[in-house]
């Protein structure tokens, strides 16, 4: 093990050291890169070939682009200007080429000098810039730029044929320039300790890692790009499910307590008291989920499930079979009002088994208790110390469960709702709160691809409800194009009348609440980068389109509105009144997102709908059709047919199937960085692996991990892989894996 420091030296050196002060603090400031190791995983985006000019015609506006083009024409133009010297101010336009398209290049002032000089008709070049718009042309002022001169020697087919990198870039940062700093750094990736074990490298025909490095950044073909990206996805692949499955390996060896359901107990009274029957799919989840409960070692599994495929009557099972074992469960949902509502639904489901120590409980009857944040002290008191002396079986509460002064008599379960609204901190607490680490289950609504699961989820054992239980409805969507066709919303309007008419009930979901506070809520919504001078209009408010609704189209019905501002005892009350049918259309905010669950609501009108994400449309669409009568979604939206924004709608439109929406939501979002807690956005962990398309590496690569940590858990046989590890596991994501 002592010859692994020296293995990593050269890759270890600080870039100032190499690179020098300057060029080195503008890359840790901008990309983040620190050492000579970080520069080399610095994988250029793509490659451009001298010969073959890129595509002008493409240009995304407002964004910071490398072209590769040659100029056709050079004007230097005089003016007055009484700013200047001697009262005259110069301007050079410069036009390039690439056969697509052309883009005019502008410079003024002394900026003029070098670039008149150089920037004559038929000089190919590498220009960089921020793409903007002038007189209806695009055009780069003041681009960067990089004269492509061939060697001397060089023919001109060799010339032409070269990949040139272009790197992830940044206005203080051009590619040519990241580019120079590779070069400089480039020898030193022939030292690179390999992480991958011989065998496996070996097995699959993969290049060692320095030749892949080489390849990735100096390529003399195509098919070394694709031979070096297989290599470094293998790495990405293979060294972060090697921390996964030492963290199952870890979780596989913590003690806990084995809680088995009596015969006669809690939850055999619960299920005799149940109206229907399970689905077949409930009863195998639930049998997995039962085995877990009964092992000496603690439980790690993820619950996922189809919105309104029963996830919570699958996971109050759990919980009264850890009841009855004499252990406390607690379930952890993300707001007021679903802990509300959770808590609502359960002490109905559950009926007199949920009046404990109360006049009329049943025989095996518990304590079903809320303890959230707005609480009354009284309130409060009495749930803290129903905990504490275990009179409470069942806890469900927000963040407020996992403050110091709650104790509980002996934590069995935790179930934590919507996970990806957690930081890892908080689940951390509560599981700390047992005498003996608490079995965990963790649920989401939303589906997630099996690959995702596997990387962002890979210490959780994974259980799927796919069946969706008699008696749901199926939901109609269809996206509403207000801009083009306005008769199509007013028709969206009386479609909620009609629904209303026959007895039930509708919601409007806005992306905003309205008042002056809110101005920023805005960005809260998934929404995509600005794709369209619609997306400049301010968004929809609940308190805007409420009151017009009420004084328009909708006059004469009972219009309420639902925000998260609102005092909890005021959102609990509006809640329950559209619950019990006393309001009409409930003008609400993505409060209603999650477990609100009204069966009679049966439309719901999404407006600016391509101000949320794909998952969380599905989540919103997931609130109607949750009894006998038939859902409606409509999806109204300013953005133009052919625009990102439309397509996206289209696509949740065309289908109910959440998995196959979580897909298509990927792939436009990118995995986000899948070992922190932001499990979105655009930062990433993965430099060359994409979850989706590389399913079949993530698979092979999650199969060899656990067979070498199952035969070398320290892997001290593999010095190479454990400076991997280190590298990846920085103390950050250390504590995140330790955690979970």
């Amino acid at each position: 093990m002592d010859r692994v420091p020296a293995l990593r030296e050269p890759l270890e050196q600080p870039l100032k050291s190499v690179l020098g002060p300057a060029t080195a603090k503008v890359m840790a400031e901008h990309l983040g890169l620190h050492t000579v190791g970080d520069l080399l995983h610095h994988y250029p985006r793509r490659y451009e070939e001298r010969g073959q000019l890129t595509h002008l015609a493409d240009l995304p506006m407002d964004e910071h682009v490398t072209v590769v083009a040659q100029v056709a024409d050079a004007r230097l133009h005089t003016f007055a200007s009484p700013r200047a010297p001697r009262g005259k101010g110069q301007r050079l336009e410069v036009t390039i080429t690439d056969g697509s398209g052309r883009l005019q290049l502008v410079f003024f002032g002394n900026g003029v000098h070098k670039p008149h000089k150089e920037l004559l008709p038929g000089t190919r070049a590498m220009f960089a810039g921020k793409v903007s718009v002038f007189n209806r042309r695009l055009q780069l002022a003041h681009p960067a730029y990089e004269l492509l001169r061939g060697d001397e020697e060089e023919s001109v087919e060799s010339w032409a044929g070269a990949l040139i990198p272009i790197y992830p870039a940044t206005a203080k940062l051009e590619s040519w320039k990241i580019s120079k700093a590779v070069q400089t750094v480039l020898p030193s990736a022939r030292e690179a300790t390999d992480p991958l074990p011989p065998s496996l490298r070996e097995g699959r025909g993969l290049l060692p890692l320095p030749e892949a490095l080489l390849k990735i950044h100096r390529p003399h073909t195509k098919a070394d790009i694709v031979q070096a990206r297989n290599r470094l996805k293998w790495d990405e692949a293979f060294v972060l499910q090697v921390a996964l499955a030492r963290r199952r390996l870890a979780d596989a060896q913590l003690p806990a307590v084995p809680r088995r359901p009596r015969p006669d107990g809690i939850l055999a009274a619960f299920d005799d008291r149940l109206p229907f029957t399970l689905t077949e799919g409930q009863r195998k989840v639930c049998a997995e989920i039962f085995a877990d409960l009964a092992d000496e070692h603690p439980m790690h599994r993820l619950l996922q499930g189809e919105v309104g495929s029963g996830k919570t009557l699958v996971a109050l099972r759990a919980m009264l079979a850890v009841v009855d074992a004499g252990g406390q469960a607690a379930m952890l949902a993300p707001t007021e009002v679903l802990a509300q509502q959770h808590h609502r639904s359960i002490t109905e489901m559950m009926g007199e088994l949920a009046e404990g120590g109360m006049l009329g409980g049943a025989e095996h009857a518990t304590k079903v208790v809320l303890l959230t944040g707005s609480m009354g002290a009284a309130a409060r008191r009495q749930a803290l110390l129903d905990l504490a002396t275990g009179e409470a079986g069942i806890v469900i509460g927000t963040h407020a469960l996992i403050e110091d002064k709650v104790q509980f008599h002996d934590l069995g379960l935790v179930v934590v709702d919507e996970q990806h609204r957690f930081g890892v901190e908080q689940r951390d607490a509560l599981r700390g709160k047992g005498k003996q680490p608490p079995h965990l289950l963790v649920m989401t609504a939303t589906p997630i691809p099996r690959t995702v699961a596997m990387t962002v989820f890979g210490d959780l054992e994974t259980s799927v409800l796919d069946q969706l239980p008699a008696g749901r409805s199926p939901i109609a969507s269809h996206v509403v194009p207000a801009a083009d066709k306005p008769h199509f919303l007013a028709r969206a309007w009386e479609r909620v009348r009609e629904e209303v008419a026959n007895g039930h009930q509708a919601y409007v979901v806005c992306p905003r609440i309205g008042d002056e506070e809110d101005a920023g809520a805005a960005k809260n919504a998934q929404r995509k980068p600005a794709e369209d001078e619609a997306e400049k209009r301010p968004p929809l408010a609940v308190l805007d389109v409420a009151e017009q609704l009420a004084r328009g189209p909708l006059g004469g019905l009972r219009v309420e509105v639902l925000h998260g501002r609102m005092q909890p005892d005021d959102k609990d009350a509006v809640m329950r009144r559209f619950a019990a049918g006393e309001t009409d259309v409930l003008v609400a905010t993505t409060v209603i997102e999650v477990g609100v669950n009204v069966p009679n609501a049966t439309v719901m009108v999404i407006m600016d709908a391509d101000r949320f994400g794909v998952s969380q449309l599905h989540q919103l669409r997931g609130r109607v059709g949750r009894g006998s009568a038939p859902g409606l979604c409509l999806l109204v939206t300013e953005m133009p047919e052919a625009s990102p924004a439309r397509q996206r709608l289209d696509a949740v439109a065309a289908t109910l199937d959440g998995f196959e929406l979580s897909r298509i939501d990927l792939e436009q979002r990118r995995e986000g960085d899948v070992l922190g807690q932001a499990q979105s956005g655009t930062r990433s962990s993965l430099r060359v692996l994409a979850v989706i398309e590389d399913e079949e590496i993530i698979a092979e690569a999650r199969a060899e991990a656990t067979a070498v940590v199952a035969a070398d858990p320290d892997l001290t046989r593999l010095p190479g892989l454990r400076t991997a590890l280190d590298a990846l596991l920085d103390e950050e994501r250390e504590r995140y894996l330790e955690k979970g």
